[in-house]
């Protein structure tokens, strides 16, 4: 059956729509153009670095000057060229079919970040972000990381309690500040919490100020140990010049 339906809809490429082998990937042309971090990355926040694919505990420059909340980071891809495609088709055009092969990838990225009893859980949107939006892309990508490694997932651990404006073109300090108190965990979700590792999940990571947030949040409620998984990250550079 699945090979008939195949002569009558070949499978596609999720962004070009060129036809592939299986379904939700990437054609050869879209692959090379979606740069994947891999090798050498900084253990916090992700970021690729210059060294030894086998290096432990390496850190970038900016999480040696100012450490995240979180304890370990990785991301799937940089913020660039067709990443950039996915991430914002996926979290303005509606693509929500991404987060299937999205999540793919950062399980594989956050493999070594989780334990059996880690429990996975979205950065939350703020309900009237929500409504307008109809879905958190966050949420969707968790779901799928946490089907992938067989833990725990909790879409609702946290929530938004203050809406905050689009950090969209904020540097570092307006973002921390911008976010700073605005998650927290669910109050019926609280005893999740006590003594266990947290992966959460988001969809871009920029300066990691709405991350830090949402770590705060879980060590309030006596998490043992918080890391982190993006989809995407933005370079350093990037970021810096915001």
């Amino acid at each position: 059956m699945q090979s008939a339906l195949r002569l009558i809809y070949p499978t596609q490429c999720i962004t070009c729509g060129d036809r592939v082998d299986a379904s939700g990937a990437l054609c050869g042309a879209c692959w090379r153009d979606t740069p994947f971090i891999s090798g050498t990355v900084c253990d916090c926040c992700g970021a690729p670095l210059l060294g030894e694919d086998d290096a432990q505990d390496v850190r970038c420059d900016a999480c040696r000057k100012y450490p995240p909340v979180w304890g370990r980071g990785r991301a799937a891809f940089l913020y660039e060229d067709n990443a950039r495609n996915i991430v914002l088709g996926f979290k303005h055009g509606d693509r929500q079919e991404y987060a299937i092969p999205a999540g793919r990838w950062m399980a594989r990225a956050a493999e070594e970040l989780v334990e059996d009893d880690t429990i996975v859980a979205p950065v939350p949107l703020h309900w009237s972000r929500f409504l307008k939006r109809r879905y958190n892309q966050s949420a969707l990508l968790s779901a799928q990381v946490a089907k992938v490694l067989g833990l725990e997932h909790c879409p609702d651990l946290l929530r938004r309690v203050r809406k905050t404006r689009s950090l969209d073109g904020l540097g570092p300090q307006q973002r921390s500040a911008t976010v700073s108190g605005a998650i927290a965990v669910h109050p019926k979700r609280r005893h999740l919490l006590e003594d266990r590792p947290v992966l959460l999940v988001d969809d871009v990571l920029t300066t990691g100020a709405t991350l830090n947030s949402a770590a705060e949040a879980c060590f309030s409620s006596r998490a043992c140990d918080v890391n982190v998984i993006t989809l995407a990250r933005v370079a350093h550079d990037d970021y810096l010049t915001l």
